[in-house]
């Protein structure tokens, strides 16, 4: 009998963090949507994605101590980060070469991101944006779906295509703009996706999310300078 009520509260646990998972991402986006139409616009949604995130993760990993079962410990370590600093890499490039040639075809730059990073201090919390984003959308999330059996493909698809659309839901900015972020996400999401799939560790993508906020900060910060 023993056996049987651990496979039972193991599987009841995976149910948990699946439901867990895409409850707090629906109460972001309903967030999002009735914010956009008052004077706080999206900034409560935001605020629920990143300490919500971080905080859910926290929660389950210190009450549970399922860190492994979110891919915030155990699976291969070492080769998600060499591949997660690769891979960052490449997408670092790859941006830095997209961001010259949009701006040389006369692309605007983005004047709402600016005024919110330097102006609102957000450009410091950085940092925590990108573990909040990789531990609800390539964490606990994508660790859930694998688990419970959901093409491991699919799976890639659909939580790089969660954390697109949240960029619509949570960023207090014009269309123009959050399209841009979208576009940035898109790569980001597939390639962490991917490498957590094969390392099933979370940290990998941590860094190459780190890498191409890097990228991103040129993008907005220094580029311009040098081609204006």
């Amino acid at each position: 009998m023993k056996p049987v009520k651990a496979y039972s509260s193991g599987f009841s646990s995976l149910d948990e963090r699946l439901k867990l998972s895409f409850g707090l991402m629906a109460l972001i986006w309903i967030t999002g949507l009735v914010g956009h139409f008052t004077p706080f616009l999206e900034w409560p949604a935001l605020f629920i994605y990143v300490f919500g995130s971080i905080a859910l993760v926290l929660w389950r990993g210190r009450r549970y101590h399922e860190w492994p079962e979110m891919y915030l410990a155990g699976g291969d370590l070492r080769k998600s980060l060499l591949w997660g600093g690769v891979a960052g890499g490449l997408l670092f490039a790859m941006d830095i070469f997209n961001t010259v040639m949009y701006y040389k075809n006369g692309g605007a730059p983005m004047g709402e991101i600016v005024n919110i990073l330097v102006n609102r201090y957000m450009l410091l919390l950085f940092p925590v944006l990108v573990l909040a984003e990789e531990f609800l959308w390539r964490g606990i999330m994508f660790a859930a779906m694998i688990e419970k059996g959901v093409n491991r493909h699919l799976t890639v698809f659909l939580t790089a295509m969660f954390y697109v659309i949240n960029h619509f839901a949570v960023a207090p900015v014009g269309f123009r703009e959050r399209a841009l972020m979208a576009m940035m996400a898109l790569p980001i999401g597939i390639f962490g996706g991917y490498l957590v799939l094969k390392t099933r560790n979370v940290w990998g993508s941590v860094l190459v999310h780190m890498i191409t906020m890097i990228s991103m900060v040129l993008d907005i910060f220094v580029i311009p300078q040098l081609l204006f």
